[in-house]
């Protein structure tokens, strides 16, 4: 069987590890010089930024990639679990509350923080671990085209109960903790995913587990070394990956697929193709679909970023590699991008990977990847909002203002042009909604033969969940295409 997959992100390069490992002929077609998609890195002057994801959880979803062909994920990569990944920070006058993964050193950190705190925790992280359980035996076991697939990974109706769907992520963190900014701090794991924590599900409380248990990590050097250790892999396993090559439209045969045909005029021939692209572009553009666009058009996209890329000279004193400054109202925060406006008061998030690994920038400076959530589509004056996000770190306590060398940016229009992210959201359709997860496109396109994988499809965005879509893909083309 012949298989063509559509983008060279991680989760188009995960399926082609799995496709060729099964003895399938594999062929990437990527439109870009570069593979890895939105796992990108900028190299510049001496520093390495990451444009992209910046944390690493689950890597052992990575490891079976490299156990099919007898290899092993930390014989590729230097991996280092964070001690302490992250560091909240409220105010001004700037109360902060730094996570150890250290269970005994965080619940201590929790107490000195709120009284309580650390039984409060404690429950908290048991629910999450039980919503957890049960999520990754359904929910993250096969593609979800409808509630009924759904429903038949379910043991029994306790199982509904069990994964809190019928709250809202804000409630479950509000009947939880005592301290209203810990529940703020729950409420980032909605953003992970570019939504808003008063309107995804509580199952994403999920993430508080699996951060605990499997770990936050660094890879020495960058997340590019990751993908660049993916990259060969496939090339070892016997995937053909073309870059520079656009793909113009999906081909199909008598409702099967037939291959794709390239930009450029070219046609190349296949049984299957996997898309690891933009659903809206794939419905729009590579196979038209008018009522599907509809379709996913009526459902929230994800919010978008500005990031700022800062060369830092010095050392600043009291960070963590991921930080983050939280906004004084985040009601209002959420508000403001519902309604597709910068947020007055944003949430600024940081990571500054030279805390754990100075070879990422030259002696004595400090490479900043600074992002605050924006609105897809939304215009952004680069230069002024640049001071303002530096602005507010000032007051805040951080000011780096004098201290940098240069900066670089993304906008919500650079996503678009980058990876064809609709309106530039970052993660597709976002999470936000009791059906979110049914109404985020399928692993099973409409057209025999198709395939849907990476972030904008199920099970969603960030690096352990590509690679699960990848494994979804995997099997779906192995039951009905052997």
């Amino acid at each position: 069987m012949r298989a063509i997959v559509i983008g060279a992100g991680m989760g188009g390069l995960a399926t082609s590890i799995r496709l060729a490992a099964a003895g399938h002929d594999v062929t990437v077609l990527e439109r870009t010089p570069v593979v890895g998609g939105k796992l990108a890195t900028l190299h510049e002057q001496g520093y390495t930024f990451e444009l992209g994801p910046t944390l690493l959880t689950m890597p052992h979803l990575y490891d079976e990639l490299f156990a099919l062909t007898g290899k092993s994920l930390a014989d590729e990569v230097d991996l280092v679990r964070l001690d302490r990944p992250f560091r909240y920070v409220w105010g001004p006058p700037g109360t902060a509350l730094d996570v150890f993964d250290d269970d005994v050193a965080f619940r201590s950190e929790l107490e000195a923080f709120a009284s309580g705190a650390g039984d409060e925790w404690d429950r908290f992280r048991t629910r999450a671990a039980s919503i957890w359980a049960t999520a990754e035996r359904t929910f993250m076991a096969g593609p979800m085209g409808s509630p009924w697939s759904f429903a038949r990974r379910l043991r029994n109706p306790l199982d509904l109960a069990r994964i809190d769907g019928n709250r809202t992520l804000a409630k479950s963190a509000a009947a939880h903790f005592t301290d209203p900014r810990l529940a703020q701090m729950v409420g980032r794991y909605a953003t992970y995913s570019g939504s808003s924590p008063y309107q995804v599900p509580a199952t994403l409380a999920c993430i508080a587990h699996i951060e605990r248990e499997f770990g936050c990590w660094h890879v020495s050097g960058g997340l590019g070394q990751l993908r660049d250790a993916v990259e060969r892999l496939a090339r070892h396993v016997g995937v053909d990956i073309r870059v520079g090559v656009d793909v113009g439209r999906v081909l199909t045969d008598h409702g099967q697929v037939a291959g794709v045909e390239l930009a450029d005029g070219g046609v190349e021939l296949a049984d299957v193709v996997v898309a690891n692209v933009d659903a809206m572009h794939l419905y729009r553009d590579l196979l038209p679909l008018p009522k599907v666009v509809k379709e996913l058009e009526v459902i929230p996209r994800s919010s978008s970023a500005f990031v700022v890329c800062a060369a830092v000279t010095g050392r600043t004193e009291n960070i963590a590699h991921h930080n983050v400054w939280f906004s004084r109202d985040d009601r209002m925060e959420f508000r403001q991008l519902e309604l597709g406006q910068a947020a007055t008061d944003p949430t600024i998030y940081a990571c500054v990977s030279t805390v754990t690994d100075p070879s990422m920038a030259p002696r004595d400076t400090e490479n900043w990847y600074i992002l605050v959530n924006l609105p897809p589509a939304v215009g952004v004056d680069r230069k002024l909002m640049t001071a303002a996000v530096l602005n507010r770190l000032a007051e805040r306590g951080v000011d780096l203002r004098s201290r940098i060398q240069f900066t670089r940016t993304l906008i919500p229009a650079d996503f678009e042009v980058r990876y064809r992210a609709i309106d530039g959201a970052i993660y597709g359709t976002s999470s936000n909604g009791k059906k979110a997860a049914f109404q985020r496109p399928s692993n099973i396109g409409p057209v025999d033969g198709l395939y849907l994988v990476g972030g904008s499809s199920h099970p969603g965005g960030g690096l352990p969940m590509v690679a699960t879509s990848a494994r979804i893909v995997a099997d779906l083309v192995a039951d009905r295409h052997g």
